[in-house]
């Protein structure tokens, strides 16, 4: 994580007090995430949401079998090769988890034997098996995140969220019965095969049937104003006829993104006992015309509109001398 990225003040100034930093969607396994309080500091460590778990990023459908089989000319080319490739690593980890278990019963009996061989990758994909890492996985089509349930079932792990399901609305009641999120956008669809089949009440009619429907960014843009993001998706939702209010919409941004990360306890809502990050608007948060009026993090004022000294700065935003000590 660039801890210097100008985006994490951009997205403070539209109101955003926690992160999910992801690895991209190339692979079948990109590789774990982690929850991220948007304060600034110099490392990463300072940064980490505490008590939060990290995440795995897993990816289906087009991305994976575009990239090896069609620009590197390898496994997987095709969906098919990518469940193989999936059900073939949570075999070799099940297996991974059975030999660290075999030697923890020797040792724990006095017997000297060498201990099994570190392997990171592995170590990661028990740790999903295990319960202590969230699967989110980025996946389109209806049908393919039925086939990731099914892995998922075969294997005994939990699928947190699904990432873009543009066509969650086809699967909302499976998705419901499952306890699964959708991270989802408002209004973002077409540019490839996999996300042709949108509707603009996607997110509505996922929230309608029970589960846990969530407005999620992946952009740099729409980062600075998921509240307009929300509105577009009740206002979509409230034409196709669903009865959505900003008490509830506003869920969509704040407690269950939180319950997808799994910091429902800590954060999300205002509540007793809970973190104090909030966000106070100068007007309806579903308005275009609002704008961030103050960000409270942990309690503590991190970001305020009207007083430049509580407007953090990255050192990308101050640029650089030239030689005539410009500010370029």
């Amino acid at each position: 994580v660039w801890t210097q990225d100008p985006q994490f003040t951009l997205a403070l100034a539209g109101g955003v007090t926690t992160l999910q930093i992801l690895p991209g969607s190339a692979n079948l396994f990109g590789g774990r995430g982690v929850t991220l309080k948007n304060i600034p500091s110099r490392t990463v460590q300072a940064m980490k949401f505490p008590g939060a778990p990290y995440s795995l990023k897993m990816a289906c459908g087009e991305n994976p079998k575009r990239v090896y089989g069609g620009e590197l000319k390898q496994a997987p080319a095709s969906r098919m090769a990518n469940v193989a490739g999936y059900r073939a690593a949570w075999i070799a980890a099940a297996d991974y988890i059975d030999k660290q278990e075999a030697y923890a019963g020797k040792q724990a009996q006095g017997e000297e034997t060498d201990p099994p061989l570190r392997d990171l990758q592995l170590e990661t994909l028990a740790e999903v098996l295990r319960g202590n890492i969230l699967v989110h996985n980025h996946c389109y089509r209806g049908e393919e995140m039925a086939v990731m349930i099914d892995i998922a079932r075969e294997f005994d792990y939990k699928v947190t969220a699904f990432h873009h399901a543009v066509e969650a609305y086809k699967d909302a009641d499976i998705l419901a019965e499952h306890d699964i999120c959708a991270a989802m956008w408002p209004e973002w669809w077409g540019f490839k095969h996999e996300a042709y089949d949108m509707v603009e009440g996607n997110v509505a009619m996922v929230d309608a049937a029970g589960a846990c429907a969530i407005v999620h960014s992946d952009s740099a843009i729409t980062v600075q104003h998921l509240n307009q993001e929300a509105a577009k998706a009740m206002a979509a939702g409230i034409d196709a006829g669903y009865h959505i209010t900003r008490a509830h919409a506003i869920n969509w941004i704040t407690s269950n993104p939180a319950r997808a990360l799994g910091i429902d306890a800590l954060t999300g809502s205002l509540e007793v006992g809970k973190m104090a990050d909030l966000v106070l608007w100068d007007g309806d948060p579903f308005s275009v015309y609002s704008k961030t009026e103050k960000v409270f993090i942990d309690g503590v004022l991190v970001y305020d509109r009207l007083d430049d000294t509580r407007q953090p700065v990255t050192d990308f935003d101050l640029g650089i001398l030239d030689p005539m000590d410009e500010r370029l």
